[in-house]
């Protein structure tokens, strides 16, 4: 068992974790078996959070006065967090994690401050990556310059296949 000092360092990791998260899960599980949570936690790491099991009471009172306070206020049953920076990505695992795992499941979320509900979590994990919009964006600035560039040179291309003709044709007269 952890003695009092012990206790007093996780409460205050998990206060700092708190402070600086913008993008927390709260979610809940039931009978994971090891093998599942070890699953849980490299899918987690791997999307770029952080994941750790948490009392109800010790979360809700680590939370006060942070933006998540108002997510974990009030929790019933095994409850557990996950922390990230992209939230997409991680509602994205999270929630391909809970349709092959029943027993996980989402009990709130904070998004960019915001405290977010259920179904926001899932219209989250729907939603393309950063990535990908920042590919999208890229496409859609770079289009009008690549159709200019592309017009442009059909004009000097056509004329050379005009040219080109003539000469095979005898057209030209010196």
């Amino acid at each position: 068992m952890k003695n009092r000092e012990e206790k007093k360092k996780d409460f205050e990791a998990l206060r700092k974790a708190l402070e600086n998260a913008q993008n927390v899960f709260v979610t809940g599980f039931e009978k994971l078996t090891v093998d599942q949570d070890f699953n849980l936690r490299k899918t987690i790491r791997g999307a770029g959070g952080s994941y750790r099991v948490v009392k109800n009471n010790i979360a809700e009172i680590a939370s006060e006065g942070t933006p998540s306070g108002s997510v974990l206020k009030g929790l019933k049953g095994m409850t557990s967090i996950a922390l990230t920076n992209d939230p997409v990505a991680l509602a994205k695992v999270l929630t391909a994690y809970a349709k092959t795992n029943p027993s996980f499941t989402f009990k709130a979320g904070l998004v960019e401050g915001r405290a977010i509900d259920i179904k926001a979590i899932g219209d989250l994990a729907s939603m393309p990556s950063k990535d990908e919009i920042f590919a999208k964006l890229l496409y859609v600035i770079n289009a009008p310059a690549q159709q200019l560039v592309t017009v442009m040179n059909a004009v000097g291309r056509n004329l050379a296949v005009v040219v080109d003709q003539g000469v095979k044709e005898n057209k030209f007269q010196a």
